[in-house]
């Protein structure tokens, strides 16, 4: 079975830090583009950042940049978005998501957000979600 599983989730202070994972069965995650999306109660779901195949371009909305890494490691298929300085408005459940890069070129820069706004529609691969909750 294909699938991916994220991991990492809970309950954190306003400035505190979490590691989410996205782990990838029945598929290798290098050949994909991964991106982690957000939901939170009443809100559309959203692209908060993207990491692209087969080099690792990286991309993050405005509210995420000089907070979040998102980074992968091959070895365990496994895609990470590390938060700090997290605020009480990144309270949501986070989702990793998966497409496969059909081309044999690499994503130009420019094209990351444009992807990572079409994967919320297109993706192969979704995970089940886990609660971030950023409160004191």
């Amino acid at each position: 079975e294909q699938l991916v599983v994220e991991s990492g989730g809970g309950l954190v202070q306003p400035g505190g830090s979490l590691r989410l994972s996205c782990v990838a069965s029945g598929f290798t995650l290098d050949r994909y583009h991964i991106a982690w999306f957000r939901q939170a109660p009443g809100k559309e779901r959203e692209g908060v950042s993207i990491i692209s195949s087969p080099d690792s371009r990286t991309y993050y909305i405005d509210s995420a940049k000089g907070r979040f890494t998102i980074s992968s490691d091959n070895a365990k298929n496994t895609v990470y978005l590390q938060m700090n300085a997290l605020k009480p408005e990144d309270t949501a459940v986070y989702y990793c998501a998966a497409v496969l890069h059909r081309r044999k070129a690499s994503l130009p820069p420019d094209q990351l957000p444009v992807v990572l706004f079409d994967m919320k529609t297109q993706s192969d691969y979704w995970g089940q979600g886990t609660q971030v909750t950023v409160s004191a």
